[in-house]
This record gives structure tokens, sequence and C-alpha cells, in this order.
């Protein structure tokens, strides 16, 4: 099995991941272009050939800083990434070579974010899963599987006039507007607005920005993206000031409904972690668990890395980046979150 880097044959790549029951939207190679024009990390998309057949892929990307080390990961920032082989010697030769790669590269370990196990008897962390919900033909169908409460919680927002729109780069400044605010409240740092520009930029045909609007300020806001059959949203926001408005429970009926009109049979909901508050969110809509299986690589012993926010070493950080000025935490959150995966 010959193991080459995607150049050019964009078509080939995208042909072999819509064929692959395993793959997942951040496989397809307009993120390769999305992270490089927005991150600037170095991205190494690995092809597995065999005859000038294509058995399997890995998109890896480099993401490498003083502050927080060097790793590979697929794919960082998104949910889903990974090995997608046709057959076992192409799993191996991919896996092989990233290896191969991050000793090359003084790589700390490599990431790979499965949904479904691809390799035995490797480190694997299954701490997050994905909510999916399966979607009717008319979304009257889905309004009328919800329990009154949920029903009750969706209609406050209509009933308090908050408006609702969907559209691609006439909604971004709103919905970065929201975003931005959400993350710093959370002591998160913010990614950059290019970055969501990107998006929409190279898939033109597959991400919407979903937005809430009270008296003509936005509230709430989402950007989703459609692979084959499913719709996902994994970004989401709502500003806390307006809670007691309820627009975030607008904002998912909304694009619900919307999925149901584009044709999409499930709803990802995105990743969460059991039990916490977000999950339990998602789970009133009906939405079930999936679990996911991060593996991994790890050089000279390392032990699993663990860079969320939950990890006890960043909480002062967490609590300063809350304090700090919105225009601050703009100008300086992307080139910190840029080194975090």
């Amino acid at each position: 099995m010959k193991i080459t880097t995607l150049e050019s044959a964009t078509k080939l790549w995208d042909d072999f991941v819509q064929s692959q029951p395993a793959a997942r939207g951040p496989h397809l190679s307009g993120w390769k272009k999305v992270i490089e024009e927005s991150f600037g990390h170095t991205c190494i998309y690995l092809m597995a050939t065999e005859s000038n057949a294509l058995h399997g892929i890995l998109p890896l990307v480099h993401v490498r800083s003083r502050l927080f080390g060097s790793f590979l990961i697929s794919v960082p920032f998104l949910n889903y990434g990974g090995i997608v082989a046709e057959q076992n010697v192409a799993r191996e030769s991919l896996f092989d070579f990233a290896r191969e790669l991050a000793v090359t590269r003084r790589a700390a370990y490599v990431e790979l974010r499965h949904e479904a196990p691809q390799l035995d008897n490797v480190p694997t962390r299954q701490h997050k899963v994905s909510m999916f919900i399966e979607l009717p033909d008319e979304s009257e169908k889905l309004w009328n599987e919800f329990k009154p409460k949920l029903r009750s919680q969706i209609r406050k927002p209509m009933k308090e006039g908050l408006v609702v729109r969907i559209g691609r780069e006439e909604e971004l400044a709103n919905f970065y507007k929201v975003f931005s605010v959400n993350m710093r409240d959370l002591g998160t740092p913010v990614y950059s607005r290019n970055f969501f520009a990107q998006i929409l930029k190279n898939f033109p045909a597959s991400a919407w920005i979903c937005t809430v609007l009270w008296r003509e300020q936005p509230v709430a806001a989402g950007l989703v993206f459609g692979f084959r059959d499913t719709l996902e949203i994994p970004w989401a926001s709502s500003l806390r000031r307006y809670n007691h408005l309820a627009a975030n429970m607008l904002l998912y009926w909304s694009v619900l409904e919307f999925a149901i009109k584009k044709g999409y049979k499930s709803f990802d909901f995105g990743r969460c972690t059991p039990d916490e508050n977000t999950f339990k969110f998602k789970a009133q809509w009906g939405a079930q668990p999936v679990p996911l299986h991060w593996q991994y690589w790890l050089a000279n012993g390392n032990t699993l890395p663990e860079l969320a926010p939950t990890n006890p070493k960043y909480q002062l950080a967490i609590r300063v980046w809350q304090k700090l000025p919105l225009f601050v935490t703009r100008w300086v959150g992307p080139a910190i979150i840029r080194n975090i995966p």
C-alpha cells in the first residue's frame, strides 16, 4: 500500500469520502483550505493507494506552539476525523505513516477523532458523545413528538416577538457578535471571524447561519453544516443577559425545521460530556447519544492529553479571561485558540 499526500486531486478525495459510510463532513478536502487560511497550520492529508485506486484517507493537521506543545490531530476544531479506509491494510498503513510523521515532526502525540473505533490496542478515550435525532419528513410530526414543556419553551420566544433569519455571509456579523460574547463569558478564547468566513466560502452549498433577533439585535446564533443526510450544528451561542427570552430554544427549533425543509434525515446536536448540562439540554429534544472514540499514538510514554477547560490548571486563566473587555478577547483570543484543538 502506497501512502501519498493530497496535492490537487480533491475530487478523488471527496468522491471517496462520499462513498464511505464511516466518513463525516470534517473529512472533506475543503476543511484543509479552511484550516490553512484561518490558522496557518500545516495540513498533511494522507492517501493510501494501490494500483491507482484510493483505499483510505487520513486528514492530519500539525498544531504546534510553545505554550501547548506539538501534536498531529485529525481533525482539530471539529467533532470528527481520523482514518477512513476500506480494508485493514490501508488503515494500518495510514496509522504507521502518521506515527512516523509524528516522530519526524517531534509531535508529542497523534489524536484521531473517530466515531467508531478504527484501531486495536491503542490508547482510546470515550469521554465525549455526539447527540443525534432522527428527523421525520414534516416538522409538524417532530413538533407533536415533543413534550408539552418543550413546546411551551419554544413558544415563549415566539410570543415575545423574537425573529429568526437563516442566511450565509449576510448573517456572519450577527453570529460573531453573539459567539464572541458568549465565549468570553465562558472564559474561552474565541476563534477569529475569518474562520467562520472561510467555512462559508469553501462550503457554499453546505453551511448556513441561523440568527435569532430581539428588537433587531442578535441574541442567539448558530452555524450549521450539512453532510449527506445529516445537518450538524458545531457552533451555537446565546447571550446570557437574554436568557429570560429563551432565544436558544427558538434557535434550535428553527434549525430543526430548516433541516427537515432541506430534506435532511438526521440532526447532529454536536459533542458533549454525558450528564452535564449541555447533554441534558440536547437530550430534551429527543437526541440520543453516540459514543465517540478518540484514539492515540503517544510519544515517549506520554499520558493522554487534557486541554479541556475542565482541567483544573486552566481554572485561574478562565476566571481572568471572563473579566477581560470584549475587544481584548476578540483581539488576543484567535492567537491562543489556534493552538487549542
